[in-house]
């Protein structure tokens, strides 16, 4: 594994940087009263790689016949018994036009004035009421007049409302080539590379909020992504690489998937045989309260009105995906949409298939 030319930025806490600016370096650290700690407002931990590029090599050992340093997920067996083996053969972050990553080049991951951040945010503040909840984000969306359009690669300030910024001849942007080849054992069975590549990604506005569940004793939390690039790539090769099937090639790809909210947290769990359960509970109904034979608010209960209006008018609850064209080889199917789907309920749980 290696990582070439980069640079960790943390942005710490507010007072920390007050006391940076207001004291030489040579200046003592000091106790601060609880009158002084009680004004105290962390804003978390920003993080942003600059020049950043990673690779890690193949399956294959080099000239001196040396085995390469790979990921490998084992411990999972077949339903006949066997082992089964998942082999990452190569993973990488690089900059634009790496050509498949063939041709990796430094990207910037984040924004000093837009970083990828780690905190813990007020649940007042997000909907989720006398929380503490752990945050992790990408950077976030701006004002569409300030940011740049997330699906194209030439995209031009004010046409969107993306943070990352696209490369130029002149700068290398925070739009990451991201990509891997993957290879499944069961037994001494190897099936064919599996190839999946992205181009010029974008997943701001993503985030993973976490806090814990008084009554059911469980960590709940929030998930949401959002994934644009303007190709997304699969196919599959021979092991030596020598022939490969058809592309499959989605282009103007556009991810907005969003598993739990304030009113429906995902809750995670791990039953009593091992198995981890994943599950978006039935939406908990209001005070009793009716709805008028109209539908209209002035008919209706309005605190009973409002819940439901909210839960099904809410954009930030809904998921969506988008593809401009969809083709495989040389043949053209032409776009896709999925728009608005909202999940009511979702429940998923691992099994072991050899017991």
């Amino acid at each position: 594994m290696l990582a070439s030319s980069q640079r960790l930025i943390a942005i710490a806490l507010p007072v920390f940087l007050g006391w940076a600016l207001s004291f030489s370096v040579l200046a003592e650290l000091q106790d601060l009263t609880e009158e002084e700690l009680s004004g105290i407002s962390g804003a978390g931990l920003g993080i942003v790689l600059e020049d950043f590029k990673f690779s890690h090599g193949t399956d294959a050992p080099d000239a001196n016949g040396n085995q390469a340093r790979i990921f490998k997920i084992g411990g999972i067996k077949s339903t006949d018994g066997r082992d089964v083996e998942i082999v990452v053969n190569h993973l990488y972050i690089s900059g634009s036009g790496s050509q498949y990553g063939q041709s990796l080049s430094p990207v910037n991951l984040g924004r000093l004035v837009n970083p990828y951040s780690i905190d813990v945010v007020d649940g007042n503040d997000i909907g989720v009421p006398n929380k503490a909840v752990l945050e992790f984000a990408a950077p976030s969306l701006i004002d569409p007049t300030l940011g740049f359009d997330c699906m194209s690669a030439s995209a031009t300030a004010g046409s969107g409302p993306c943070a990352s910024r696209p490369a130029t001849e002149s700068y290398i942007g925070e739009r990451p080539d991201v990509g891997m080849q993957m290879n499944i054992a069961v037994g001494n069975d190897r099936s064919a590379n599996i190839n999946i590549h992205a181009q010029s990604a974008v997943i701001d506005g993503s985030y993973l909020r976490l806090w814990g569940d008084n009554d059911r004793r469980q960590m709940v939390g929030q998930f949401k992504l959002n994934f644009y690039t303007p190709e997304l790539s699969v196919n599959a090769c021979s092991q030596d690489g020598s022939s490969c099937g058809s592309r499959i090639t989605m282009t103007d790809f556009a991810l907005e998937l969003a598993i739990g909210n304030q009113l429906q947290p995902v809750f995670f769990d791990v039953d009593g045989g091992g198995n981890f359960v994943v599950e978006v509970a039935a939406i908990d109904r209001p005070s009793p309260g009716s709805i008028g034979a109209d539908g209209l608010r002035g008919s209706s209960n309005a605190a009973t009105w409002d819940f439901y209006n909210d839960y099904y008018s809410n954009p930030e609850y809904r998921s969506n995906l988008r593809i401009g064209n969809f083709s495989v080889g040389d043949r053209d199917f032409g776009s896709a949409r999925v728009q608005g789907m909202l999940i009511q309920h979702l429940k998923i749980k691992t099994k072991d298939l050899a017991k």
